[in-house]
């Protein structure tokens, strides 16, 4: 009796245990095809859109992740095309490397072709490097002269950007090293230059 006991035991534990296996199998199989369809359709998704933006940024390592919270806030996650100069609109319009500018009208004009963008974003950020060593001054020593050494710049970049692109929007920004950020316009400089 025992063995036949046993017998049925295994018997009823060998089915129960197939249709563990036959289920686990089907499960997995389900999430590897959902998860391959999920995997195919992102880069499908992204190569049928068009980035719209293009971000002009520095390349301090300190303002990396601001600058993507930033981004993502805008809602352009991973739906812009991405230019790094030291200084930003100082790097793109500087004569002591003329080829950093180059490479930025270059990469515009490819985002342009490739992408189709409608949106240009420069970002400028407080307490620049770039800025200290290519015009040879801290102004990160007074905000007021900081804001008009950035918005000077920011705003020579932008004129040139619409002559050559006129359908063009161009957004001019300064970031702040705690990643707040303020919009920059001809009337920041006409403001800041009367405080001073």
């Amino acid at each position: 009796m025992k063995n036949s006991h046993c017998a049925h035991h295994r018997e009823a534990l060998g089915a129960s245990e197939e249709s563990r296996r036959k289920f686990l199998q089907l499960a997995v199989l389900g999430s590897g095809v959902s998860l391959l369809a999920v995997m195919t359709e992102m880069p499908a998704a992204r190569a049928e859109g068009q980035a719209r933006t293009l971000l002009l940024s520095c390349m301090d390592y300190r303002l990396m992740d601001e600058v993507e919270r930033y981004m993502l806030r805008r809602g352009l996650y991973h739906s812009y095309d991405h230019i790094v100069l030291a200084g930003a609109s100082l790097g793109a319009i500087t004569d002591k490397y003329p080829e950093w500018s180059r490479t930025f009208w270059d990469h515009l004009d490819l985002s342009v072709k490739l992408h189709g963008i409608h949106t240009v974003m420069v970002m400028d950020h407080r307490d620049c490097g770039a800025y200290r060593e290519l015009l040879g001054e801290d102004y990160a020593k007074d905000a007021q002269k900081e804001t008009v050494a950035h918005s000077t710049r920011l705003m020579r970049l932008k004129s040139m950007i619409v002559e050559k692109y006129p359908k063009i929007e161009v957004e001019t920004l300064l970031m702040s090293l705690n990643g707040d950020v303020e919009v920059i316009s001809n009337a920041s400089i006409a403001q800041e230059e009367t405080e001073i």
